[in-house]
């Protein structure tokens, strides 16, 4: 007969955010699949219970070898429950291949929602939430970084990020450069902890708070873009004239343009071009 496989959220700061159900299977589960068995130990601890189960490393370096064998626990009738350091499995965390592998197999999965930082850090930002994005962490190399910041410049939908406290203020600057540094966002650090910090503001002065030591975890928000009006193009004839009659080149002219109004540069440069022949 076969067993169950459980995604489960863990509290990500305090351990009273520990749902009864994630207490019910820790105390009952066959397999505890952790990111970190050390973390699993200090959260048992935390919630004063003991975990008759074994205890497994899941991270990311040997999630792809171990699925096949929790698969295989729980098509032997095992209660398998998986849980990453804090939050919710698959989230920035292990668990993603696995669950691949496991609805592959046709096995029973059941997921145990509880606290998550993406959520709790959008709700706390006081910026919309109709419509949000979770961007994760940004690529630590500065180029791909600054390629994916330029293509979410015109997002307008409200931005989640994690990122590690000393890579915050290089972000925030790098934010601040794509975005304009009068984009609001919100540095949320050791949320649901003894020393919670909730900052706001423009990303120019959330860069500046940054200049101090920062420890912890963070999650940051940062609002959307500004809805574009609708142009045509002799808005965009208009905006290309305005800037070379200041002496900058048309071909730099029209990327400044496309890029200001998320629109396909080629279209403006054809625009500019035909109004051109029309004219002299």
């Amino acid at each position: 007969m076969s067993g169950t496989l459980f995604l489960a959220a863990t509290p990500i700061g305090n351990p009273g955010d520990a749902t009864s159900r994630l207490v019910e299977i820790l105390q009952t589960a066959d397999i505890v699949a952790a990111e970190d068995s050390r973390r699993a130990v200090r959260l048992l601890r935390d919630l004063r219970i003991s975990a008759p189960g074994k205890i497994v490393s899941f991270y990311d370096a040997v999630e792809e070898a171990k699925s096949a064998e929790l698969v295989a626990a729980v098509k032997q009738g095992q209660t398998v429950l998986v849980i990453s350091d804090a939050g919710m499995p698959t989230v920035s965390d292990p668990g993603f291949r696995l669950m691949q592998h496991a609805i592959n197999a046709g096995i029973q999965i059941q997921v145990l929602p509880g606290p998550s930082a993406v959520l709790a850090a959008l709700a706390v930002s006081g910026l919309p939430t109709d419509r949000f994005a979770f961007e994760g962490f940004l690529n630590r190399k500065a180029g791909a970084r600054d390629r994916d910041l330029q293509d979410l410049k015109h997002e307008t939908r409200t931005m989640v990020f994690f990122e590690a406290p000393h890579r915050l203020s290089e972000t925030i600057s790098a934010m601040a450069v794509h975005f304009g540094a009068d984009r609001q966002g919100v540095i949320c650090r050791e949320l649901t902890k003894t020393y919670e910090e909730v900052v706001r503001g423009t990303l120019a002065q959330l860069k500046q708070w940054c200049q101090r030591e920062i420890l912890g975890e963070i999650t940051l928000v940062v609002s959307g873009s500004p809805e574009l009006a609708e142009t045509t193009s002799a808005d965009w004839i208009k905006l290309v004239s305005q800037r070379t009659q200041l002496g900058v080149s048309i071909r730099d002219a029209v990327a400044d343009v496309a890029s200001e109004l998320n629109v396909p540069k080629r279209d403006v440069y054809e625009a500019v071009i035909q109004h051109q022949k029309t004219t002299d």
